[in-house]
């Protein structure tokens, strides 16, 4: 039986939407000039690419990356495991790397060293959320949307045991209700 949580409430569903709809404009500013492919990292990204996407105002490709480091009930990182096994081709294309969360940077760090390794144009990164107090990584989103605390957070995509992904809002969990 999955247990149950009390969510609060951290970013409104219409603050994230201007938030992305600013980032877009910079991002579509960027790359006007160049081809782009943005890589998703699933499945936490999955809405923030999508209205990402939407927002856009120049011809992007698009494709995802699958990593995890959470599994189940964890709230702790374990081992990374990533598939880069469907990547489209990125020669002469600028991309973007797009994720949910940048918590301690492992994971978007390792997948941009590899990216980089395939492609001879440029590679940046765009984070719905950064967690800037625990980045162990030497890396900073290029197009960061919001800073916040060192939380536990779900709700648009990011998700505790495959819950809560659905939620509009994004939401902090209190782990205190739990028995």
């Amino acid at each position: 039986m999955t247990p149950t949580h009390s969510l609060k409430l951290l970013i409104s569903q219409e603050d994230i939407q201007a938030r992305i709809s600013d980032l877009a404009q910079q991002i579509s500013l960027q790359y006007q000039d160049r081809p782009l492919t943005l890589l998703g990292v699933m499945t936490g990204s999955l809405f923030f690419l999508t209205d990402l996407m939407r927002n856009l105002t120049i011809p992007h490709q698009v494709g995802v990356i699958q990593a995890s480091s959470y599994a189940g009930y964890r709230t702790e990182p374990g081992s990374l495991r990533t598939n880069l096994d469907y990547l489209p081709n990125l020669q002469g294309r600028s991309v973007l790397l797009i994720d949910d969360i940048l918590d301690t940077g492992q994971t978007l760090g390792y997948i941009h060293k590899k990216i980089s390794s395939r492609t001879e144009q440029d590679v940046r990164t765009a984070v719905l959320l950064w967690k800037k107090s625990r980045t162990e990584v030497d890396i900073s989103p290029d197009f960061p949307g919001f800073e916040i605390e060192d939380e536990f957070v779900v709700g648009y995509g990011l998700d505790y045991a495959d819950d809560y992904r659905h939620l509009a809002d994004i939401y902090t969990l209190d782990f205190s209700s739990d028995e």
